[in-house]
């Protein structure tokens, strides 16, 4: 296992993160977590070599952070790094980001949290938590040892990315980046910026929500085995990240054993500047099939969720992308029928429009869901 020094701050973080927002479930149900499963996956990852666990208050409809304590017993949490994040949405005073963190340590069954992040900030978030003195809280909170690093996750644009990074001494910071979204919200510039500032950045979506792992069209499977190596889809995503040197650490959000296997032996290539100008001119192909393909470009992160109506946002985007990117619309068309025949489908939309508001990559969301209700609910 490789591993990079936080910037400027000592820490010896391991460049693979175990991110707690996809672990396995019993059943379809967000919250209902397989904890003897993810708890295997969890100190797995642990034992060999991991000491980065990223978890947040609403994962798993606010499940995640009371199950990662318990993973993280018989002498695991002093084992890794441990994160998690202030739910801005949330706070309406200043009282309640302290009432949020002394939750949250009771959650993680823990005294300090190493890496605290501001979650999910975008212009209004930022203005609102402005207002409520968060730089007071993150003051005291960093004095009194309830958090020893802060940071925030981003997702809005690179002016605003800017603005957030020139405000307060961060210690690190959290985007979205990888080979499909170079340049989307705070992308590259927002990467190098951040780092020439001295800030840690931790990666998500590395793998853009697995959609760049899984379920694969025959033209790109193609051009990766034409490398002749053993790097799966999902490692050359990820070593594409980590070959960026302002790159701290990737969270890769993983749901299954042999997911954590296949991204730790990926780890073992996630060199800085290791890619070769050939393996490079593979991966921009790749790019350039998937953005030929790609209808709706949701990660699954569910700020979407709950929906007013009971529509299930993302996994109706799922099968939509499913079937342009796949060309298999019949195979998409089934599977949406039957992931979705308990209710969530697009057609029970009302249109309020909430999802709008909320949803990080500024999706036309009613209207990909009226194209999804053409393609999938609509008799031959």
């Amino acid at each position: 296992m490789l591993y990079r020094q936080m910037k400027e701050k000592g820490d010896r973080l391991s460049i693979l993160g175990f991110g707690c927002m996809r672990l396995p479930l019993r059943g379809d149900e967000p919250e209902n977590i397989d904890e003897e499963k993810a708890t295997e996956m969890i100190r797995y990852a642990i034992d060999n070599g991991v000491n980065y666990v990223d978890t947040a208050w609403p994962y798993h409809n606010e499940e995640s952070e009371p199950f990662v304590g318990k993973a993280l017993g018989d002498g695991y949490r002093e084992k890794i790094f441990l994160a998690t994040k202030l739910p801005t949405w949330a706070i309406n005073c200043r009282q309640d980001m302290d009432l949020y963190l002394e939750e949250q340590l009771k959650r993680l069954r823990t005294g300090y949290i190493d890496y605290y992040l501001i979650h999910a900030l975008t212009r209004d978030r930022w203005s609102r938590i402005l207002e409520h003195d968060l730089f007071d809280f993150i003051g005291k909170a960093l004095k009194d040892g309830r958090i020893r690093h802060i940071g925030f996750s981003f997702h809005d644009e690179l002016p605003l990315f800017r603005e957030i990074v020139d405000a307060y001494p961060w210690d690190f910071c959290q985007i979205q980046y990888n080979f499909m979204d170079e340049n989307y919200q705070a992308g590259k510039e927002g990467l190098e910026y951040a780092a020439s500032k001295g800030l840690g950045v931790v990666v998500m979506e590395p793998l853009r929500g697995g959609h760049l792992a899984r379920n694969l069209p025959v033209d790109i499977m193609k051009i990766w085995e034409e490398s002749g190596e053993t790097t799966s889809p999902a490692g050359w995503a990820l070593r594409w990240v980590w070959d960026h040197p302002e790159v701290t650490l990737l969270l890769s959000g993983m749901t299954t054993m042999e997911q954590v296997m296949d991204n730790l032996d990926s780890a073992q290539h996630g060199s800085p500047l290791s890619l070769t100008s050939l393996q490079k001119e593979r991966i921009s192909r790749v790019r350039d099939i998937y953005r030929d393909r790609m209808r709706v470009p949701c990660t699954n992160c569910r700020y979407c969720m709950p929906c007013p109506a009971g529509v299930n946002i993302p996994e109706c985007f799922n099968r939509l992308n499913m079937a342009y990117m796949f060309e298999d619309p019949d195979f998409a068309k089934t599977t949406y029928n039957i992931f979705l025949r308990a209710g969530g489908k697009a057609s029970a939309c009302i249109e309020c429009g909430q999802c709008e508001t909320v949803c990080p990559q500024h999706i036309r969301i009613r209207e990909h869901l009226r194209e999804a209700v053409e393609l999938f609910e609509k008799e031959e």
